[in-house]
């Protein structure tokens, strides 16, 4: 299932800080082009440093899927844990951006919607983190970089299906385009990271940090109802319109 759209009618704001946001990743992904792998494994989030303290700067040895392969590693920011934050707006290849970006401008105009431009740039930060601390948790000891934006929009994610849960989505099924209620779609994805984390757990190697998917959706569904404290309750399209006849 490949999102396409969904409906987003009951929106009354304009999604600045979505469109922000893609910014600021191809500006990333264009510096990563631009700088080099010194940029990308220098400003990647890497477990182990994260959890040592210390900046990684000669080439690691590890075996991935039966086999010995050298991860390079860069210099990166000082303190090193700057990289939980960098590591969320870069990407690994063409289609790496082309789909979490996809996803974020479909599923995250309604959130800040809901959220408001800062409390949405708030929560945007907050499930990336998240998502990141998730994935260092379970790979402590790993020198593989990670990064991408995903974790931060699996928190996007988790928000929507908590808020918008039947909220029509166009999905491209193999060859045809089908709606499916937001539950379908988002449910049958946070499934599939959560089986996919089982079988890296049997010992599988993938190359994705499904945990930080995971983390990052658990962080989207706690805090959409935290940071919506205090915002004023959402009034459906419908009613609205109900009221206006009634008053005429």
């Amino acid at each position: 299932m490949f999102p396409l759209g969904d409906d987003n009618s009951q929106r009354e704001t304009t999604p600045y800080v979505v469109w922000t946001l893609i910014g600021v990743n191809v500006l990333f992904w264009l510096a990563q082009l631009g700088i080099g792998e010194s940029f990308t494994y220098g400003w990647a989030a890497i477990p182990f440093e994260i959890t040592r303290n210390v900046d990684l700067v000669h080439a690691q040895m590890v075996e991935f899927a039966g086999q010995t392969l050298e991860i390079p590693q860069a210099p990166g920011p000082v303190p090193i844990h700057i990289t939980l934050l960098t590591a969320m707006f870069m990407h690994g290849s063409w289609m790496h951006i082309i789909g979490n970006m996809l996803y974020l401008a479909i599923f995250g105009d309604q959130i800040e919607d809901i959220l408001g431009h800062g409390r949405f740039i708030l929560f945007y930060l907050l499930c990336g983190i998240g998502a990141s601390l998730a994935h260092v948790a379970f790979a402590s000891n790993s020198v593989i970089p990670s990064l991408g934006a995903s974790g931060a929009i699996a928190g996007v994610l988790g928000a929507y299906l908590v808020k918008y849960p039947r909220n029509p989505v166009r999905v491209l099924v193999v060859r045809a385009i089908v709606v499916m209620p937001a539950f379908v779609v988002l449910g049958f994805w946070i499934v599939l990271q959560l089986i996919s984390q089982v079988t890296v757990g049997l010992g599988a190697s993938t190359g994705v940090a499904y945990m930080a998917h995971i983390g990052g959706f658990a962080a989207g569904v706690v805090l959409i109802f935290l940071m919506a404290i205090g915002r004023p309750p959402r009034v459906p399209a419908r009613q609205k319109v109900m009221r206006l006849s009634r008053r005429r």
